[in-house]
C-alpha cells in the first residue's frame, strides 16, 4: 500500500480539530515533503522521524518519493505533535504495519532522535475536544501526556514510552501487546485559600464581593494603590462554590496550554490572577497564536 491516513488533532486555543496526516510513497527522485500549512516545528518532524525510525529498527523508505498532506490545509499545524502520526504512517504506507489498525486510534506525540516519546502541549484539551466529537477512537499519547488526559472520563486513553511499543501495539491477531490504560493524575486535595474573615473593616467593599459572587455578577474594583482591592479579590474564590467537574477541567485544559502545563495540586481551584497595575490592554492581550498568550495569564 501506497497511501496511509492517520488521525490526529491540532490546537486552536482550548479547541483542538481533527487532523488528517495523509501520506504518500511514490516512485521517483527520492525527497520528504511536508505540506498543509505546517510550521516551522511541524516540518522539522522529518529529520526527527527519519532518524526515530531508524533507531527503532524500522527501515526507512530513502528510495521513495515521501508526500505527508496534514488536513485540512487551512488549518495552521504546531508543535511536534505530529511525529508520532506521521511516522506511523510512513510505516504502515511502506507495508510494515497494517495501515487499517490505525482506523481505531488517534495519535499525537513527539519523536525523540532515538524513538522515545516526548509530551505534547494541550493533551487534555486534545482529550477533550475527542470526547465532545463523540468519536469511539482510543487517544494513543506519550506517558506524561496521557495521564494528563485520563482525567477526562468516558474517554479510551493509552500510554506509550517509544514509537515501538506504539508498533507492537498495532500488529496483527495475537502477536499485538496492547498499551496500557493511562492511569489519570492523582488529584491532591489542598488547603482553602485566603479568607474574606481576614479582612478587618471594609464594611462595603465585602458586601459588594458577597452580592457578586451570590448572583455571578462582574466586580470592577476602583481605588488608590494600598486600599485593599487585589486583597478583596484574592478572596473572592473563596466566596464561590467548587467548579464542578467541567469546569475544573476547562481550567486545567487552559493551563495545560502553557509550557509549565496544569498543576494537578491546583485542579478544581478556581484561578486567580494578579497582572501588574501598569499592564496595557495590549500586553493582557498578548500576541502569538491559539490562545497562548490568554493561557500564560490564565485569563479566558
Amino acid at each position: 500500500m501506497t497511501l496511509a491516513v492517520v488521525m490526529s488533532r491540532a490546537l486552536d486555543g482550548l479547541e483542538a480539530p481533527e487532523v488528517h496526516v495523509e501520506v504518500q510513497l511514490a516512485n521517483g527522485l527520492p525527497s520528504f515533503t511536508l505540506v498543509g500549512l505546517a510550521d516551522t516545528e511541524v516540518k522539522e518532524s522529518r529529520e526527527r522521524v527519519r532518524a526515530a525510525l531508524q533507531q527503532s529498527g524500522f527501515a526507512f523508505p530513502h528510495n521513495k518519493r515521501i508526500t505527508v498532506n496534514l488536513a485540512p490545509a487551512d488549518l495552521p499545524k504546531e508543535s511536534g505533535r505530529f511525529d508520532l502520526p506521521i511516522a506511523l504512517g510512513i510505516l504502515a504506507a511502506a507495508g510494515q504495519i497494517d495501515a487499517t489498525r490505525l482506523a481505531a486510534c488517534e495519535f499525537a506525540g513527539e519523536l525523540s532522535l532515538a524513538g522515545e516519546l516526548r509530551p505534547v502541549r494541550g493533551a487534555l484539551a486534545l482529550a477533550l475536544a475527542a470526547r465532545r466529537a463523540g468519536v469511539a477512537r482510543a487517544l494513543v499519547l506519550p506517558s506524561v501526556s496521557a495521564r494528563a488526559a485520563a482525567q477526562v472520563p468516558g474517554l479510551d486513553v493509552r500510554a506509550a514510552e517509544t514509537l515501538a511499543e506504539v508498533v507492537a501495539a498495532l500488529l496483527p491477531g495475537e502477536a499485538a501487546v496492547p498499551l496500557p490504560a493511562a492511569v489519570p493524575l492523582p488529584r491532591v486535595h489542598t488547603p482553602p485559600g485566603p479568607c474574606l474573615r481576614e479582612v478587618k473593616g471594609q464594611a462595603a467593599a465585602k458586601r459588594a464581593l458577597e452580592i457578586a459572587a451570590a448572583g455571578g455578577h462582574s466586580l470592577l474594583l476602583v481605588g488608590p494603590p494600598g486600599t485593599g482591592k487585589s486583597m478583596l479579590a484574592q478572596r473572592l474564590p473563596g466566596l464561590l462554590p467548587p467548579p464542578d467537574e467541567g469546569e475544573a477541567l476547562a481550567s486545567a485544559a487552559l493551563l495545560g496550554l502553557t509550557a509549565a502545563g496544569a498543576d494537578a495540586r491546583l485542579f478544581g481551584q478556581r484561578p486567580v490572577r494578579g497582572p501588574h497595575h501598569t499592564a496595557s490592554a495590549v500586553a493582557l492581550v498578548g500576541g502569538g497564536v491559539g490562545g497562548r498568550a490568554f493561557s500564560e495569564l490564565g485569563l479566558k
